[in-house]
């Protein structure tokens, strides 16, 4: 991801809080001809030696599964994101976007079944928190046919790429009316936007 110096986010804590508040991102490989793209839910875990690996699963019926070896694959977290109007600076310039991007990178191995089994309980659990469902509350029979048709797997992650691009570039008058201006949107990303500006500035 192309991120000039100024809009790296190189904080390690601040990067994991990102990708597990945002863990629906897109799975990016390559099957051999073209470019494969699934939006999925994930887990991600830190290991040891400031190790990080992520959890997720698709439908077996889903061919992309089957793009998984030794290539690099990618998946995008994409945060809060919005257009900022070139009308609240304190001079004349260009209309741009602001937003929070992280690219995490690394090989895709499958899971075995207890594998399997074992993620899609912690992630009913996180999810089912305020519930008493639970997937060792099911009949099982009924977990194990549901899992036929789902392929688990894991990415050990060897790089990251984050991209926080939030006006940083912009002078304090222009700063502080960008985040007034933003507050003022009836829009949520915009809102989230405004803080990470007032938290990172």
């Amino acid at each position: 991801m192309y991120t000039p110096k100024l809009y790296r986010e190189e904080d390690r804590s601040e990067i994991l809080d990102f990708l597990k508040k945002n863990n629906f991102p897109a799975l990016v490989t390559h099957d051999g001809e073209r470019l494969v793209a699934t939006h999925l839910p994930v887990e991600v875990v830190e290991t040891e030696n400031d190790g990080l690996t992520i959890y997720s699963h698709m439908s077996r019926a889903n061919p992309q599964w089957k793009s998984f070896g030794e290539q690099e694959a990618m998946f995008i977290f994409q945060g809060a994101h919005t257009y900022i109007s070139p009308t609240w600076y304190n001079h004349v310039n260009v209309p741009t976007w602001n937003y929070m991007m992280v690219h995490v990178y690394g090989t895709l191995q499958i899971m075995t079944d207890a594998e399997l089994y074992s993620t899609l309980s912690r992630l009913v659990e996180r999810h089912e928190a305020a519930s008493a469902y639970r997937l060792e509350s099911l009949p099982q029979d009924f977990v194990e046919k549901e899992m036929k048709g789902t392929v688990g797997f894991s990415m050990q992650v060897t790089r990251m790429d984050a991209g926080y691009k939030l006006s940083q570039n912009r002078n304090d008058e222009d700063h502080a009316n960008i985040i007034n201006e933003l507050n003022k949107q009836d829009n949520d990303d915009a809102r989230k936007v405004a803080d990470a500006m007032g938290r990172n500035r």
